[in-house]
């Protein structure tokens, strides 16, 4: 058995000492939810089972177009990776999945899935890689330089989707239920690609990955708007994503990246048209100010957060099975990834939290008067209420930290791996 990266009397020392306070704001809490008949029980039931997936490559510090600055004890492999993720969970207890990315996270199957046990982790979706190149890789020897699902080079189209089944077959191994396909293919100059021939080449590679799903697996199609081509991108936008999961059947469905917008465009609305059409299959949770920023979630812009949650709680309550799959993507480049990962799974939670206090028989009512005002004050209300009892109670129910981060500091982690594994280099960006 892998014992547990943080020690159990760490987070019972943090604890004691706060306990008194959290019962005493859980109470008052409970209270003021009592005058508006909403349970505080209830809340915290679901909150406690409602959990986001953490990215591999998350625990990693990221980096720009120009420069990486890698921080100390950064991991060198899966295996540091996993328990860097086992320190989330363990003190956030909001995060008991990890999303793979292979190759970086190739290793033996059976023997990955007894270390992530033995970490009290499971594994989410599995990621494909095909928009960088891979070099020594044997099952990558043509490049991607110029596509992959969409390459012009039938060839190169092949081992790219080989690939994505590869993927596939790991996480089946893993207990893994679902792939996301996301593509850099694109064009930089006006000509450079002819759009409808690439995006039926994209298609036709899309159909031979989705033919090999499992039957209880689901393949999701996700868009980016821009990077690494900014003139085209063959799948740019919730519309490109849709057309492909339509074609490809009722097993493909869309993946909504909060980054992967225009600024100001309406992602709520997103939400709830996919949804409607049957083909909302998840999220990746983070933030943005100019673009695909990849900002710790809820940083720049909570209320967005809040209002994607308000449509997803709507759907929750009103369809029955709608279960849409949640997972952090984000870049940490000048915060302690582990900090960044447990804080930005207590937003994503909170806005969840925040979106259950919604009075929606007011809404609705508000919605028939045709009352602006009022409606955007229903939703205001319960964004305006402090549910950070609720969460904390919820942590501390489930074994983690009243407060995370400073759990997380008194622990010493960063230093004990930082002095352990050895220091990484940093990196140049692509502009010189």
């Amino acid at each position: 058995m892998t014992a547990l990266p943080i020690h159990a009397d760490v987070i019972e020392r943090h604890n004691a000492g706060r306990r008194t306070a959290l019962r005493d704001d859980y109470d008052a809490l409970g209270a003021r939810l009592a005058r508006d008949n909403i349970d505080i029980g209830a809340i915290l039931a679901q909150v406690t089972e409602f959990t986001v997936a953490l990215p591999s490559w998350g625990v990693g510090t990221g980096g720009t177009r120009f420069a990486r600055f890698p921080g100390g004890g950064e991991p060198k492999g899966i295996n540091q990776k996993l328990a860097d993720c086992a320190v989330v969970q363990q003190l956030g207890r909001a995060t008991p999945t990890v999303s793979l990315h292979i190759p970086w996270d190739k290793a033996p199957p059976a023997a990955l899935k007894a270390e992530a046990a033995a970490l009290g982790l499971g594994f989410d979706a599995m990621n494909s890689n095909t928009f960088q190149d891979h070099p020594g890789s044997p099952e990558h020897p043509l490049s991607y330089k110029h596509g992959s699902l969409s390459h012009r080079d039938p060839a190169v189209r092949a081992q790219a989707v080989a690939h994505n089944i590869d993927c596939i077959r790991i996480g089946e191994a893993l207990g893994a239920k679902a792939l996301t396909v996301w593509i850099g293919d694109g064009s930089n100059f006006p000509g450079q690609s002819h759009f409808a021939r690439a995006f039926e080449r994209y298609l036709e590679s899309m159909q031979a990955i989705y033919a090999a799903l499992p039957d209880d697996w689901r393949l999701f199609s996700e868009h980016k708007m821009y990077e690494p081509a900014f003139y085209s991108t063959v799948v740019q936008d919730w519309g490109s994503s849709l057309i492909a999961a339509q074609a490809l059947g009722p097993k493909a469905q869309c993946l909504v990246d909060l980054g992967h917008h225009a600024p100001n465009v309406n992602i709520e609305m997103i939400v709830s048209r996919l949804a409607g059409v049957g083909k909302l299959g998840g999220f990746h949770f983070n933030d943005s100010k100019y673009g695909d920023d990849d900002l710790d979630a809820g940083s720049i812009d909570p209320f967005r957060l809040f209002l994607v949650f308000n449509e997803l709680v709507d759907l929750e309550q009103s369809r029955p099975g709608f279960s849409p799959a949640h997972m952090i993507d984000q870049s940490h480049n000048v915060t302690d990834p582990i900090e960044s990962l447990i804080r930005s799974a207590d937003e994503i939670r909170r806005a969840y939290a925040q979106a259950m206090l919604v009075d929606r028989a007011a809404l609705r009512a508000c919605q028939d008067d045709d009352d602006a005002l009022m409606a955007s004050e229903t939703l205001k209300r319960a964004f305006r209420t402090d549910v950070g009892p609720i969460l904390a109670q919820a942590r501390l129910m489930d074994g983690g930290a009243i407060e995370p981060v400073a759990a997380y500091r008194a622990s010493r982690y960063r230093a004990k791996v930082a002095a352990e594994r050895p220091a990484a280099t940093g990196g140049g960006g692509g502009i010189t």
